[in-house]
């Protein structure tokens, strides 16, 4: 059955949300996301996911407007006073983007489950695509690199207590500077890291783009003391799997660290940054605006969009 000719964004394209045009110059987005937990507190985890869930809408150029909880409890292994706690992590990141936790459906699952369904809402001209990059754009990203190391390593006991306060910062920090980068011209596209880790969010906004990207190694923000861990071998398993499913698009050049880099750059991320593909005459908007939003460690660009070559990312020092 062929899309709604009000889809603007749906599943032929590899985008954060679906997008519905509601005819008066404004659109609709939907979004939904959820996960088994990453983190033992169980607040902590309802905060984690929505903000998760959450970033999509903001990936878009948008503003959320509601949410809607999605919960699987294993009711006769875990009491259902833990699962509240869940969700009212949940809300309180809710009430960080002013919206509603508005309802939401439960079921009895083998094991917890919890995210968010998001509407959010964005005028079509504020729009923003993962495939709509430009040759000449300049690249930045809103957080570190790590989050995947980190939490692998709080699974087996190897993460030490400043460095599990940093992570947990991370995750649960939103992406509210998504709206306002929304409505900035020169940015020409922008999508969320996540799961893929960033070469694989860089590579569906290549190859959706019809281009290649240079990326410097040396400039890419990195959480942390995540390097500390890299060294003790310690990686998730999806990220051997996010290799395998792109590693023929990407280059290193000489100089590059390629143990590590094959470590870091296909991290699956949860509530990672925000990847933006920037004008070069929209450029020191955007580093105003990130010194205006607590964002000035991220103010250098990453890499540049370049004209599509045999590779989709090459990783310079």
């Amino acid at each position: 059955m062929p899309d709604n000719d009000k889809l603007l964004v749906g599943n032929h394209s590899k985008d954060d949300a679906a997008v519905y045009d509601l005819g008066n110059g404004t659109a609709l987005i939907s979004t939904t996301d959820f996960f088994m937990p990453i983190v033992d507190d169980p607040f902590t985890f309802g905060r984690v996911a929505a903000a998760n869930s959450i970033s999509d809408v903001y990936a878009m150029g948008g503003k959320p407007l509601l949410a809607i909880a999605i919960l699987g409890w294993p009711v006769e292994k875990l009491p259902a006073a833990i699962a509240q706690q869940v969700v009212e992590g949940g809300r309180s990141i809710c009430q960080e983007a002013g919206i509603p936790l508005a309802g939401g459906h439960s079921i009895d699952s083998p094991e917890p489950i919890f995210g968010l369904a998001v509407t959010g809402i964005v005028p079509i001209e504020n729009l923003k695509q993962n495939n709509t990059a430009k040759a000449g754009d300049y690249l930045f990203i809103t957080k570190p690199l790590g989050v995947g190391i980190m939490t692998t390593s709080q699974k087996r006991g190897k993460l030490s207590a400043e460095h599990a306060e940093l992570l947990i910062k991370q995750l649960t920090t939103i992406n509210k500077a998504g709206e306002e980068l929304g409505k900035i011209k020169g940015v020409n596209a922008m999508t969320d890291v996540t799961g893929f880790g960033l070469l694989g969010h860089l590579v569906e906004m290549t190859g959706g783009s019809g281009l290649s990207a240079e990326i410097s190694y040396a400039k890419l923000p990195v959480v942390n003391g995540v390097r500390d861990y890299i060294a003790q071998k310690i990686q998730p398993d999806a990220t051997t799997r996010n290799w395998q499913s792109y590693g023929d698009k990407i280059k290193f050049e000489k100089g590059v660290n390629v143990m590590e880099a094959f470590t870091l750059l296909p991290d699956p991320q949860t509530n990672g940054g925000l990847l933006i593909s920037v004008a070069e005459n929209a450029v020191e908007e955007v580093q105003a605006f990130f010194k205006s939003a607590s964002l000035s460690d991220f103010i250098e660009p990453i890499g540049r969009m370049v004209a599509q070559g045999e590779k989709l990312v090459i990783v310079n020092p």
